[in-house]
């Protein structure tokens, strides 16, 4: 039971072989530092006996992948603040705060008395000239009307066809349009209340797809291009997160962050997003190709990580340098060739030099194998 006891803390704690190195126990069981064996066990195993069953896979190639974050502030696709152009008393408001509105609807009139009686006067005054214009007409060609005449006719006829366009205009002025389609914000007027000309009175937003403007580093400018995909993640709802485009790059580098800035868009059709809202968006570019490993094979030592390699069915332990990893997979910097195999089943057992019989993985867990942690 010691025994046992002694070889699981030797193959499971790192700190084990330096500890036992220096109190001599290593020299005793022909092990050096690295837990390799130095007499006749380095042929399968501590205990030799015929080769060691393993399991194994490929070395393979993939791409490192360049990833940039950034912080970015949401504003909305298009965003108008409606204000009025005449002064008067509102006799209509239709709003509601939050509310949505289509281009076009009529949102707010004004008392419209005053314009509505100049318009009517303006068609009085169109007819009358009209019906003087048309009698000088038939009597210039009596010739009993001198061009003068005739030529002031035609000119009162064009001042009253303006003078309505005019009172027309004032009228129309007396009710606001909503200018784009989209939703209401805080209403800040009511019924009965006077507005001056210029005043604001509410924000219309589309926020059907929402703008996020962001920076990125000048080193990535090269590879940026409009259309490219980014993740977009509202810092607000951490558990969401959406495909968005870049839609817009800048053309000048910011000379003291040295930075970019970069206008990203995705679709709000949840409409869960909001304007104003901060989004932390990733960028992915493809990187250089790299050995890949199963994370399984990689291993630890004094000297930092290593792999098993099987080269003519005996165990050779190479040194890696890790560059990126996730649960699938370990890209690396080592001497390895794709295709080749590396164990990630029964590394305990083995020492440089060991013959090594490839085993299915059930028949590893069949006989117990133990496995690599990284």
């Amino acid at each position: 039971m010691l025994a046992a006891a002694l070889a699981l803390w030797i193959a499971y704690v790192p700190a084990a072989m330096p500890l036992l190195d220096r109190l001599g126990v290593l020299d005793v069981l022909g092990i050096d530092a690295d837990g390799d064996a130095t007499g006749d066990g380095a042929r399968g195993g501590w205990g030799g006996g015929g080769p060691v069953p393993v399991v194994v896979a490929e070395v393979t190639n993939r791409t490192v992948a360049d990833r940039v974050t950034a912080i970015g502030d949401g504003r909305a696709l298009r965003a108008v603040t409606v204000r009025s152009e005449a002064v008067g008393r509102i006799t209509e408001l239709s709003l509601s705060a939050g509310g949505r509105v289509e281009a076009g609807d009529v949102i707010v009139r004004l008392d419209d008395e005053a314009e509505t009686i100049a318009v009517e006067r303006a068609q009085v005054v169109l007819e009358n000239a009209r019906d003087d214009a048309a009698r000088v007409a038939r009597l210039e060609n009596t010739g009993a009307v001198t061009e003068v005449r005739a030529r002031e006719a035609q000119l009162a006829l064009r001042t009253a066809e303006l003078e309505l366009r005019q009172a027309t205009y004032d009228l129309e002025q007396r009710r606001i349009v909503a200018p784009i389609a989209g939703w209401v914000g805080i209403v800040d007027v009511d019924v009965g209340e006077r507005i001056a000309a210029q005043e604001e009175i509410v924000t219309i937003t589309d926020r059907s797809r929402i703008l996020i403007d962001f920076r990125v580093p000048e080193r990535v400018i090269g590879q940026m291009s409009v259309g490219m995909p980014v993740d977009v993640t509202p810092l607000g709802l951490r558990d969401l997160t959406l495909e968005g485009e870049v839609s817009a790059i800048d053309t000048v580098v910011d000379r003291a962050s040295r930075t970019m800035r970069v206008q990203g868009r995705v679709t709000n059709d949840a409409d869960r997003l909001r304007v104003g809202m901060a989004f932390s968006v990733a960028l992915t570019f493809p990187g250089d190709e790299r050995i890949s490993v199963d994370p399984l094979a990689v291993q630890w030592s004094s000297e930092g990580a290593f792999v098993w390699v099987i080269r003519a069915e005996k165990a050779a332990r190479v040194p890696v340098q890790i560059l990126q990893r996730d649960s699938n997979a370990v890209l690396i910097e080592a001497d390895l060739q794709p295709g080749e195999p590396v164990v990630i089943e029964g590394v305990q057992s083995l020492r440089p030099g060991s013959d090594v019989a490839i085993a299915e993985r059930s028949e590893a867990r069949e006989v117990g194998l133990p496995t690599s942690r990284l």
